[in-house]
């Protein structure tokens, strides 16, 4: 559910690294919630992590066009940024949300929390797992990070002109975000992390689900915008031959990654690893920062490279993620015994009926949504007069596949 930038361009390798989060979220959503088995193995496992990558691709396209336009003199419009966000987000959100509360039981999970917690994006704040429409969790989080990060950037640019504080400080403010984000995790996995002390049911809701748990997994995406806008030399150093390391690298910390979750995210009898709940979420995004940073290396394999179907899947990922819970519960539970009966069956005919939901929302309800808001608010940037601004940016802007 990443975001946004002014400038984004429409690159293979985020294609491919947006359609690679929904897949994976899709493929463990499918084994939770309809077969109750790794339908798609090890794959099914460890598919929870798709959510890590989507966090620090918003992490990165966020920071990364908040910053080109101060590198380019522009001001930032705080109204404009969030009318844009709003407008980016909020409708499709709505529309899922209001089939949740009309058919709560249908569309599977207990009731849903009361209205407002969705409205106001705290749904996620000690959030019982089970509940209708659980998983805009990590909405909530990213929309809070929507809600702070431009008063970050703009915060960081006062201090630079009154104070003369340099871009060491925002290093230092991440630094110290990890450092809070990995420290809160230690004090709640001693509460709740281990069998023996009896309130492994609060896990999900503190951990898991916890904004001050998983807001430091941004970090690997704000990172790398900070590194290319105000580190331009290194930057290029990065993204030229001395880059090839990027891939090999990235795939390697993802893999150890990957066997970190099987092995150690939960241990029968133990409880939630202590390594995996206390440092493991900060490790994963890292993971997929580096992988982000090969993706956008000219020349590497991610962004020369175009997956068969990545860039329609990265189009609508969004709709995608909000939607095909409650598709897959309701054709799981209502398609009768030839669909228990028959597994591959039930597999292709949910992939279908998800993949219809999510492209008919795309169309009627992201697009329109999304061509108005060009309309009315086409940049995050105080206007800099017809004579100033370019043909390009006048354009609506693509990222990953689709307008941001």
């Amino acid at each position: 559910m990443p975001a946004p930038a002014e400038h984004a361009r429409h690159q293979a390798g985020l294609d491919t690294l947006r359609a690679l989060a929904i897949g994976l979220v899709f493929m463990y959503h499918y084994m939770v919630f309809v077969s109750r088995e790794p339908t798609f193995g090890w794959l099914s496992d460890v598919g929870w992590v798709g959510v890590d990558l989507f966090f620090v691709l918003s992490g990165y396209l966020i920071t990364d066009g908040l910053l080109r336009g101060g590198v380019a003199g522009r001001r930032l419009a705080l109204g404009a940024f969030y009318a844009r966000r709003i407008l980016r987000t909020w409708p499709v959100f709505w529309v899922v949300l209001a089939a949740y509360f009309l058919w709560p039981d249908a569309l599977g999970g207990r009731t849903p929390p009361p209205l407002w917690r969705f409205l106001t994006f705290t749904q996620n704040w000690n959030l019982p797992t089970g509940t209708a429409f659980s998983h805009a969790w990590s909405l909530c989080i990213e929309e809070q990070f929507y809600a702070l990060l431009p008063l970050a950037v703009l915060g960081g640019g006062w201090l630079a002109r009154r104070r003369g504080w340099g871009v060491g400080t925002a290093w230092a403010g991440m630094a110290l975000l990890l450092a809070t984000g990995v420290g809160t995790r230690a004090w709640l996995w001693q509460r709740y992390g281990l069998e023996a002390q009896g309130q492994l049911e609060l896990y999900y809701r503190w951990v898991y689900y916890g904004s001050a748990s998983r807001f430091d997994e941004f970090l690997p995406g704000v990172a790398l915008a900070l590194l290319q806008h105000r580190h331009p030399a290194t930057w290029q150093r990065l993204m030229g031959p001395g880059g090839r390391w990027l891939l090999p690298a990235a795939l390697a910390a993802c893999a150890a990654m990957g066997y970190g979750v099987i092995a150690g995210f939960y241990i029968d009898g133990y409880g939630y690893g202590g390594f995996m709940s206390i440092a493991g979420y900060s490790l994963i995004a890292w993971s997929f920062g580096l992988l982000l940073a090969a993706a956008l290396r000219p020349g590497s394999w991610l962004q020369r490279t175009r997956v068969p179907g990545a860039a329609w899947l990265a189009a609508v990922s969004y709709p995608l993620y909000l939607s095909h819970k409650p598709v897959a519960h309701w054709l799981a539970t209502q398609g009768g015994p030839a669909l228990a009966a028959s597994p591959g069956l039930r597999l292709g005919l949910i992939t279908l009926a998800c993949a219809a939901m999510a492209t008919l929302l795309h169309h009627a309800v992201e697009r329109p949504a999304l061509r108005w808001r060009q309309r009315r608010w086409p940049s995050q940037f105080q206007a800099l007069g017809p004579s100033m601004t370019s043909a390009a940016e006048r354009k609506p802007s693509t990222a990953a596949g689709r307008p941001q």
